[in-house]
């Protein structure tokens, strides 16, 4: 068991640190720290997310708790569930991007919440652990299917104002995205590619933000006519976006299109960004006359901020876009809507819609291994006093042409940097600039 229990979810190797004998005792020991009445409980296409869920559902009914088995679902969809069934908490099993022979747990309390490291997950850990459960209930609970996939399309499809044709090219990487496009049928002519399920991902991982995998759908879009492509991950809980021509659209400057569609029906709302973001976000956000506000990295911390500001939207670096519609849990559908409808309704291609956002120039995440990450840090502020600095999450360190911030891994001897500066030239010197302080 050791190193499943993460920073935001469970996740191992099935049949190696993750087995289904493991699943029952995690299914107990939600059972016994939650202490809910019924627990909703969503899977992937993983060979193993069966017998995950029949373990799972045995130790939480065995613990007096019912299942409400939402059988193959994306995590939106189990998120949505969680909120639209009153239930008291939920469970999408899934490794999201992961390779075929991964699988694990992501956890909700109730309006689903999510029960991070800091907020459950470490005390599920210790009651596996030291097999701290309740007794046998004396009336088991119940196993009852619901079919949530039906209601979620219904309620998510109604967002689309589509105002002329448009042709998307859809990549389900063999995953759960195939659930999250029939969203969006009704109002676009969507093109699948990899639509048949298999938890093997034959054709490629699925994961957007890696950029090789997203190579099949840019030979497809510049062989064929499309207006966009979207690229779903795993769980489809993230997605990424390709512009007419086939390039890669970065995940921030979709978070500014999309608040601009919402704040054009929500003048004044609020509106996150993760730290990470281009400055041109903010500034979009201000520009439609949203309130924008930076969070941490990480879902559980920016659906909390979320919740807190009663934000109608918040879009992450990694693909993650939160809809207050969802229960501010994350809808790719919608995002694909929003972003259509914003296209539908110009006669420019998307490419010209992204470019006023280009403003500057970035130098994407750069990872180093670090022996020290302390020292790292230490050298950074005292290299960079006359800065305005700040530690929403690792250090941000920001001047008037360039700034950049820099985070430690959680599970690696890793320092991340994001650097983003007016000029490509100013950019690169910056990048280097950092790059040697971190690296020395």
């Amino acid at each position: 068991m050791a190193g499943i229990f993460k920073a935001y979810d469970i996740r191992g190797i099935y049949g190696d640190t993750l087995t289904d004998g493991i699943a029952e005792k995690i299914g107990r020991a939600i059972a016994a720290f939650l202490r809910p009445a019924s627990v909703v409980v969503g899977r992937d296409m993983r060979p193993h997310s069966e017998p995950l869920f029949a373990a799972l559902a045995k130790g939480l009914t065995e613990s007096g708790v019912n299942v409400v088995d939402l059988g193959l679902c994306s995590t939106p969809m189990s998120y949505y569930a969680n909120f639209l069934l009153h239930a008291e908490a939920s469970v999408m099993i899934t490794a999201s991007h992961n390779p075929g022979e991964w699988n694990g747990f992501k956890i909700c309390r109730a309006n689903a919440v999510p029960v991070s490291g800091a907020t459950g997950i470490a005390e599920i850990e210790r009651r596996v652990n030291e097999g701290d459960f309740l007794p046998p209930a004396a009336v088991p609970g119940t196993v009852s299917a619901y079919d949530i996939k039906s209601e979620y399309v219904k309620h998510f499809s109604a967002f689309a104002d589509v105002k002329r044709p448009l042709r998307v090219l859809c990549d389900y990487a063999n995953a759960m995205g195939v659930y999250e496009g029939e969203v969006l049928k009704g109002a676009l002519e969507t093109v699948p590619l990899f639509d048949t399920l298999d938890g093997t991902f034959p054709n490629h991982e699925a994961n957007p933000l890696k950029t090789d995998t997203l190579a099949a759908a840019q030979a497809a879009v510049r062989a064929g006519k499309f207006d966009f492509a979207a690229c779903f991950d795993g769980d489809a809980d993230r997605v990424g976006f390709l512009d007419e021509k086939g390039d890669i659209i970065p995940m921030d400057m979709i978070t500014a299109l999309v608040a601009q569609t919402l704040l054009a029906k929500n003048p004044g709302a609020h509106v996150f960004y993760d730290l990470r973001s281009s400055w041109a976000v903010k500034e979009a956000i201000e520009e439609a006359g949203g309130i924008p506000h930076q969070s941490r990295v990480g879902h559980a911390f920016i659906k909390s901020q979320m919740r807190e500001t009663d934000a109608i939207f918040a879009g992450e670096l990694s693909g993650h876009y939160y809809f207050k519609e969802n229960s501010f849990a994350e809808s790719s559908s919608l995002a694909v809507l929003l972003v259509a409808n914003l296209l539908s309704a110009s006669d420019k291609p998307l490419s010209e819609l992204i470019r006023p956002l280009r403003r500057y120039s970035d130098s994407g995440e750069i990872n180093s291994e670090v022996a020290d990450t302390a020292a790292v840090f230490a050298r950074i502020k005292a290299k960079y006093a006359d800065a305005k600095q700040y530690e929403l999450d690792g250090l941000s360190v920001e001047y008037a042409d360039w700034w950049f911030n820099v985070r430690s891994s959680n599970t690696e001897p890793l320092v991340r940097l994001n650097l983003e500066a007016k000029t490509p030239e100013a950019m690169a010197a910056r990048r280097d600039e950092v790059l040697a302080l971190i690296r020395a």
